[in-house]
């Protein structure tokens, strides 16, 4: 393995962290908001916004996976495991 293959898997493991993180700090905002009365409406969206990170996150690790494999010159790029499991999904 490359430095470069090293660094496109650090990458990776740094985008999955972020991606799982995201809609988790997204629903703490909302809770916060929602906790104070502050602005339901916003609270509402921040919410939605959340569920919709999660659901796309699995589309974006997997998308980036498949091409950390094809920089590695794995010719079998494509992984089946299912991504769902790292965002609670």
């Amino acid at each position: 393995m490359t430095n470069e293959d090293n660094v496109a898997r650090e990458l990776l493991g740094e985008i999955t962290t972020l991606l799982n993180r995201f809609p988790k700090v997204l629903e703490h905002r909302a809770a916060e908001i929602e906790a104070t009365g502050k602005d339901p409406e916003l609270a509402s969206k921040l919410a939605k916004g959340a569920d919709a990170m999660r659901d796309s996150g699995n589309l974006y690790i997997t998308w980036a996976r498949h091409f950390a494999a094809l920089s590695e010159g794995s010719s079998d790029a494509a992984d089946d495991e299912d991504e769902s499991e790292n965002f609670n999904i």
